[in-house]
């Protein structure tokens, strides 16, 4: 519809850059199908958390399915592969992985302390495995978190990199408000753009739950700046503000 209005143009999928992943905090399959209405739109979808761990198997198995018909990669949450870890069992954890048909691992140590090594260790181990790797950086406690300087966040993400991540995902948990954002869940400048120039901005994914936080990553990287943590109810609404049919980005996109 509207065919004669003129858009911006954007990467078609699969694409490398202005990759939406969106959170899937417990959809049904129902809700999941509905959601493919913006699957043009959706490039990862993260089963958050723990939550596989509560789903029938048959009805994960089809909702996964659901996402990759329509083009759209399936991870795990970091926290579930953390909880693995803490047992012991990450290579079950990846073999399982596998089987229920998930397309990409994150790896993170949000809430567990790993070594460089042990993580790089990890990340190769699902290499292997033939699946995509996101790693993610930084912690999920605001006091942990803030102990982490910019300098380790770097050295982690290059390590990650070198090891065979596609690309690294910037801490901001559901809330937004910790990592690259203040408790209130305002983007800190300074440390984003150190953290861009740095990394390199098409290295990274910036967690934006909030509608603030993509407004303000759009207008200063772009309408390709590559976003996580995304509301399945947002997705149309970041697709107008990407393409500048939205107040807050009007007239911002070339």
């Amino acid at each position: 519809m509207f065919s004669f209005l003129k858009l911006p143009k954007r990467e078609t999928k699969p694409r490398k850059q202005g990759i939406t992943m969106v959170l899937d905090k417990g959809l049904s399959r129902s809700d999941a199908e509905n959601l493919m209405e913006a699957s043009e739109w959706i490039d990862i979808i993260k089963l958050g958390w723990g939550t596989p761990l509560f789903f029938p198997e048959n009805s994960l198995k089809r909702k996964i399915t659901v996402y990759k018909e329509n083009g759209i990669e399936v991870s795990n949450g970091g926290t579930l592969l953390e909880f693995a870890y803490t047992q012991g069992k990450i290579d079950r954890f990846l073999t399982e992985s596998k089987r229920i048909g998930f397309t990409s691992i994150e790896v993170s140590s949000g809430k567990v302390s790993l070594t460089l090594e042990d993580k790089a260790a990890i990340i190769r181990n699902a290499l292997d495995q033939d699946f995509k790797v996101y790693s993610e950086v930084g912690k999920k406690d605001p006091k942990l978190d803030i102990r982490l300087s910019l300098r380790d966040k770097i050295e982690e993400a290059r390590n990650d990199l070198e090891t065979g991540a596609s690309k690294v995902i910037l801490e901001a948990r559901e809330s937004g408000k910790v990592g690259i954002y203040d408790e209130f869940g305002r983007v800190r400048e300074e440390s984003v753009n150190k953290l861009a120039g740095e990394i390199g901005l098409n290295n990274l994914i910036f967690e934006a739950p909030q509608k603030n936080q993509q407004v303000w990553l759009i207008l200063a990287f772009g309408s390709s700046v590559n976003l996580g943590n995304i509301k399945p109810e947002d997705a149309f609404s970041l697709e107008t503000l990407r393409k500048g049919v939205r107040g807050d980005t009007f007239g911002a996109i070339p």
